[in-house]
């Protein structure tokens, strides 16, 4: 599947666009990028990079943000068509947040985003 860069961040908005606007209010010190693939031998979609808003206390200061990365050619070779791709760039998204919040991996599987 291809699709070109500018397109596939459009999706990434698009998806953010769909989650809540009460959950989009929450989210503190986060940045989303889109990049073109994740760090050699790793076989990701995306990743969140940072201290999730459970883990901060009163010392959370000064930091860098967090980041939600989304991996472009992954999630384009996963697909094959738009409508995969809009669909998984949208679970990949909510899955990121969802580190955010920190809802890990496991009960993020019991819910259906895995």
């Amino acid at each position: 599947m291809e699709m070109s860069r500018e397109r596939f961040e459009e999706l990434v908005g698009d998806a953010l666009d769909e989650v809540p606007e009460e959950l989009l209010a929450l989210m503190s010190n986060v940045v989303i990028l889109v990049e073109d693939d994740p760090p050699p031998g790793e076989d990701l979609l995306g990743l969140y990079e940072g201290h999730a808003l459970t883990e901060r206390g009163w010392d959370y200061a000064g930091v860098l943000p967090d980041r939600i990365l989304i991996y472009r050619n992954p999630i384009l070779c996963i697909c094959d068509d738009d409508e995969d791709v809009v669909d998984e760039v949208a679970v990949t998204v909510v899955h990121e947040i969802a580190h955010h919040f920190g809802i890990d991996d496991a009960r993020l599987h019991e819910l259906g985003w895995g």
